[in-house]
């Protein structure tokens, strides 16, 4: 595994991964021992931002720090510092069933995967609280819409390529929609207003199911 570190500022450094896999493994192993001084970690499809408090972490020690980081031989450990969530799910999205049929399974059979996997959020993007889930128990690639929606309602449980995710506000989108929820995504008044962080493992359940 490589990793080519960039300054970003006086405060933060850019590490370049190969692959979304290694930019886990990164974030885990750098989560799992943080020193004093670092701020933030902020990962990416392909790259992990350190940001750090220049008067407690110098730059170039978060740079030794993060070369010398055995991540290797380091197992990946999917939300093990961000916790579990459930989400409940009204699995009647307007693209479940072509979504199906695409991927040659029946409905149900795509909904009972997507509750069987395990989910963990791999990064943060495109709108505040929207989160890229990834899973090592989902074996599709789902194509994209060839049109975007102009609206996709808040609360919407989609699919995109390898990714699952849930659209936190009303905006538009391209990713085919399998079903709803009403759990709160992004709250900016609350202590943590998002319920999607990086490492955070999430569990879909149909809702009104025990």
């Amino acid at each position: 595994m490589s990793r080519r570190l960039l300054p970003s500022g006086d405060a933060a450094l850019l590490v370049e991964c190969d692959s979304l896999d290694e930019v886990l493994a990164l974030h885990d192993a750098l989560a799992a021992e943080p020193p004093a001084g670092l701020v933030e970690l902020v990962p990416a499809a392909r790259t992990v931002l350190v940001a750090v408090d220049p008067d407690r972490l110098p730059l170039e020690s978060a740079a030794t720090w993060v070369r010398r980081i055995p991540i290797e031989a380091a197992a990946r450990r999917p939300g093990h510092v961000a916790g579990e969530v459930t989400v409940d799910v009204v699995y009647d999205g307007d693209d479940l069933r072509s979504t199906a049929a695409l991927l040659g399974i029946s409905a149900e059979e795509l909904v009972a995967r997507h509750q069987a996997a395990e989910w963990r959020v791999a990064f943060i993007g495109f709108a505040p609280g929207f989160g890229y889930l990834v899973s090592d128990d989902w074996p599709f690639e789902v194509p994209r819409l060839d049109a975007p929606r102009p609206r996709v309602p808040s609360g919407a449980v989609a699919l995109a390529g390898t990714f699952a995710g849930v659209y936190p506000r009303q905006s538009p989108g391209g990713w085919r929609l399998i079903g709803r929820t009403e759990a709160p995504l992004w709250d900016p008044g609350a202590p943590s207003p998002a319920l999607f962080v990086p490492g955070r493992r999430v569990r879909f359940t149909e809702a009104g199911r025990p």
